[in-house]
């Protein structure tokens, strides 16, 4: 098969000439090789797999349109147009001149450029689906990819409604072949995302890969209100950089990947923007190069912080985010991710803890848990499901199935993370596969604090946190204070 071979030299040649890159990860051949054969495709696969360079490489060998309908994706354009890659995207933050001319380019019959990323709202639009249609009827509409597909389902963990809005492509282009990418599908909301977007089973080249991440070491530290558990991270962190700093052998190894030896970046995750900026602001204070990032700040602020802290400048060592920060972000040198609270959802969790490590070397992974955080998570959840009752009401048949799935799905993830922080008899890296289904029991390496301290961990929970008869007796009172997430 001459033909065969020449293709896969030049997937070979356009990875190290494009990407940088000498070799594929495991099975991203086998999913690129699918794509370029125009088979469906639904890849599963963690944070640190490289899902981006699946449909980013095929848009490149195999001339095309590719809409990966993820909004937060600056870093994806940069890096492709570094590497002379005519790429575009269409987002909130683009402006009108720029709009229209990417839109001029899609209509003119021969389209330069090669990858359009464009949020799911944006593909709801009347207007841009005609020049969809436009760009089909040129065959040069070669593939849809769909990012974060996990938004499909009313079952997932972060379910947005203008993605159910996609399955306009499968009824408008079926010969055009889709890309579903995730790290974070259970098997129902796997089922889910083939059966919305109308994709044919049979037909279908599924690829799931183990959420195993055997570099990150997984810990939960617990707190109460009663103590202010800043100092314990801080302290933690500059024990970190005294161990590079004063490594000789480790600093030379940095300092040979362009690195210093005194940052160790990482990202912390806040559910609230005044927390984001408090936090930077105090880690500032002591000396820790910190950034917020959050919806709320200024754009220009915003993308000053994350170009900053891409490119390891001093001064911009941890970024301090809310959760929407890091999708799309390329950058393999995270050394820690740490949750600040407890996050809406195991799924969540997993996929932002999944940020640290990208290159394969260590990457810390630190959950503060404290059973007041998470009451105020449950009254929140609770509050917000009351505020939908009315609709819920109204509703009859499908709608009113779909609301109640997304009810019921967010309660099971976050009981289901609660769990795993709560947990002191077992494994945290087997407590995340058997949450995504996976039979297998993960290595572990003493890579998380049960495995590494079982005994310790018991006296760190009962030291840690507040007595549940306590936390029984505060919701009695009603004395948490709840706020709305950002």
């Amino acid at each position: 098969m001459p033909g065969k071979k020449k293709a896969q030299q030049d997937l070979d040649f356009t990875l190290r000439r494009v990407f940088g890159k000498q070799s594929f990860r495991p099975l991203q051949r086998e999913v690129i090789t699918a794509a370029l054969d125009r088979e469906d495709v639904f890849l599963q696969a963690a944070t640190s797999f490289g899902k981006s360079l699946c449909f980013q490489l095929p848009a490149i060998v195999d001339y095309g349109i590719i809409s990966p309908l993820l909004a937060l994706m600056n870093n994806q354009v940069a890096s492709m147009r570094a590497a002379n890659v005519k790429v575009a995207t269409i987002n909130s933050t683009t402006p009108p001149s720029a709009k229209n001319a990417i839109l001029e380019d899609l209509q003119c019959g021969h389209p330069l450029t090669r990858l359009l990323y464009v949020t799911p709202e944006f593909c709801t639009l009347d207007h841009f689906r005609k020049i969809l249609r436009v760009i089909h009827s040129q065959r040069e509409l070669s593939r849809i990819a769909i990012d974060e597909a996990h938004c499909i389902s009313e079952w997932g963990h972060d379910f947005r409604p203008s993605f159910k809005s996609l399955s306009f492509f499968k009824r408008e282009f079926p010969d055009v072949p889709m890309m579903c990418l995730t790290a974070t599908a259970t098997a129902r909301v796997r089922e889910d995302i083939i059966t919305t977007l109308a994709l044919d089973p049979a037909k279908l080249k599924l690829f799931t890969m183990t959420t195993s991440r055997p570099n990150l070491h997984y810990e939960v530290r617990f707190k109460s209100d009663e103590e202010d558990h800043y100092s314990d991270f801080l302290a933690w962190l500059r024990a970190a950089h005294a161990r590079r700093t004063t490594n000789p052998a480790r600093a030379d190894q940095l300092a040979a990947l362009n690195q210093r030896a005194d940052n160790v970046p990482g990202i912390i995750y806040t559910l609230f923007r005044r927390d984001c900026e408090s936090l930077a602001a105090r880690l500032r204070a002591d000396g820790i190069g910190a950034k917020p990032y959050h919806a709320g700040l200024p754009h220009t602020e915003r993308a000053d912080a994350l170009a900053g802290w891409v490119e390891n400048r001093a001064g911009y060592d941890v970024i301090v985010a809310t959760t929407a920060f890091g999708m799309g972000i390329d950058k393999e040198n995270v050394r820690f991710v740490v949750h600040w609270q407890i996050p809406k959802s195991l799924e969540g969790f997993y996929q932002e803890a999944g940020r640290a490590g990208r290159d394969g070397k260590a990457g810390v992974c630190i959950l503060y848990y404290g059973r007041e955080d998470r009451d105020r998570a449950a009254n929140m959840m609770a509050r917000d499901n009351a505020r939908r009752e009315p609709a819920f009401r109204e509703s009859v048949g499908a709608g009113a199935v779909v609301q109640q799935a997304q009810v019921m799905g967010r309660a099971k993830s976050l009981q289901a993370l609660v769990a795993y922080c709560e947990n002191t008899a077992g494994c945290r890296h087997e407590a995340i596969a058997k949450y995504f289904g996976e039979q297998a029991k993960p290595p572990c390496e003493w890579a998380c604090d049960w495995c590494k301290d079982a005994v310790g961990l018991v006296r760190r929970k009962e030291k840690g946190l507040a007595s549940e008869e306590w936390c029984s007796t505060q919701r009695e009172m009603g004395t948490y204070t709840v706020n709305e997430y950002d």
